[in-house]
């Protein structure tokens, strides 16, 4: 008893590793080895020769042939082994090669729609009462036969069934994965653009106003060495100081700080309590600045004041380059607990002017500066910088607007709301 145990136990496990043996090979070499294998066990040679009549014989290759084209053609090959099987019904011949049929059964449960599994199923079943009646009838044992054929017939139907459930499931998993991974590389592509549209708005604010006031100091400092050494040292200090917090800004914006600049690391983000120092930059650059700030700035997220003080940035540099000598700019800042009202006017227009005499220092420097890039009088060119100021006014949900002034002047104006749109800005 223990060795048949065994025995059983020892042929189940070669099975297993039969058939996993042979799901590494090819589908279609799995597939006729398959009918190879249910031909010869239907046939039963136990290798002797085959001695028998040939209908038989014919019998067998018939249900057992179709099975190499299964995952091909499930349903033709279903209809070909249930014809073999009916002929062999005809001719009252009972073969083991029956086994074939229950193989189509599966596969056509296994790659096929439920509907063809369901008549393959009711065809199949068919077939098992034509049989029993016949060969099982007269014995006393048809309903036993029925039954338990029935019971066979329908656990491979659901095996199938199952089978193609599972696939389908994997095949889901898989399209799930990789839309997933192919969501986060666009999400990456467009983080990366963000982050370069970003940067690129930070260097344009940094370099059009540290080179426009730099540019404007050292051309009076020129102007101012020979009356006016003192202004002119003073000048060129301020031109020093700006360059190197132009740097500065430059390297915290692009995420590449040195370790040997500990002064950058701890230098924080401009926000609002910097608009005073850059109306300080304005007024040694020429350009005559005020500063109204309402309201309690320290509520207001560190983005926001960022945002507020590169757009005050952008428009006082703007009148620093367009608006002729003696040009005054008011800035006008309001802090309200849900948002951020931004105003930047000056009194001057943009008129061509020629190079500036000599001695005139930095107003001669701010007529210089105003004849370049004019389109003619009263107009300033839009250029970039109008575009930057509404996107970021845009990234809190505000709108910016900038035009000129009745009779003469320039304003700049923009509202950022503080509420759900600016915690998420960047």
């Amino acid at each position: 008893m223990r060795y048949a145990a065994f025995a059983s136990a020892q042929t189940t496990r070669r099975v297993r590793s039969l058939l996993r043996e042979g799901a590494r090979l090819p589908p279609v070499v799995f597939d006729a080895l398959l009918a190879v294998v249910i031909f010869f066990l239907g046939v039963g040679l136990n290798g002797a020769v085959y001695q028998g009549p040939p209908g038989p014989l014919i019998l067998h290759t018939a249900l057992a042939a179709p099975l190499a084209w299964r995952r091909r053609a499930p349903l033709t090959v279903f209809c070909a082994v249930a014809g073999a099987a009916f002929a062999q019904w005809l001719a009252d011949i009972q073969l083991l090669t029956d086994a074939a049929l229950l193989v189509a059964l599966y596969t056509v449960a296994a790659h096929s729609t439920w509907r063809r599994a369901l008549a393959a199923a009711a065809v199949v079943e068919t077939g098992i009462l034509l049989a029993a009646a016949r060969w099982a009838a007269p014995h006393g044992g048809f309903l036993t036969s029925v039954v338990f054929l029935t019971a066979v017939a329908a656990a491979v139907a659901v095996i199938g069934v199952n089978t193609r459930i599972r696939r389908a499931y994997l095949a889901s998993l898989e399209d799930r994965a990789v839309r997933l991974e192919r969501e986060r590389d666009q999400r990456a592509r467009l983080a990366v653009a963000d982050e370069r549209a970003r940067i690129a708005r930070e260097m344009h604010d940094i370099v059009t106003h540290n080179l426009s006031v730099m540019v404007a100091l050292a051309d009076g400092a020129v102007f101012a060495q020979q009356r006016s050494p003192d202004r002119a040292s003073a000048a060129m200090r301020q031109i020093s100081g700006t360059g190197r917090q132009a740097l500065t800004d430059m390297r915290r914006s692009l995420g590449v700080l040195r370790a040997d600049e500990p002064d950058a690391l701890r230098h924080p983000m401009p926000g609002i309590a910097q608009l005073e120092s850059l109306a300080g930059q304005m007024r040694a650059a020429g350009l005559a600045t005020r500063l109204d700030l309402e309201g309690d700035p320290a509520p207001v997220p560190a983005a926001a004041q960022l945002t507020v003080y590169r757009l005050v940035q952008e428009a006082l540099t703007n009148s620093l380059k367009h608006a002729p000598p003696g040009t005054r700019a008011e800035v006008r800042v309001r802090c309200a607990p849900g948002a951020v009202t931004v105003e930047v006017t000056d009194d001057g227009r943009t008129a061509r002017a020629a190079d500036p005499p000599p001695g005139r220092g930095l107003s001669g420097l701010r007529e210089h500066i105003s004849g370049r890039g004019v389109s003619g009088e009263g107009e300033r060119p839009p250029g970039h910088g109008i575009a930057g100021m509404r996107e970021r006014a845009a990234a809190y949900g505000g709108t910016l607007e900038a035009g000129p002034l009745p009779g003469r002047g320039w304003r700049v104006s923009a509202t950022l709301g503080l509420g759900a749109v600016a915690d998420g800005a960047a």
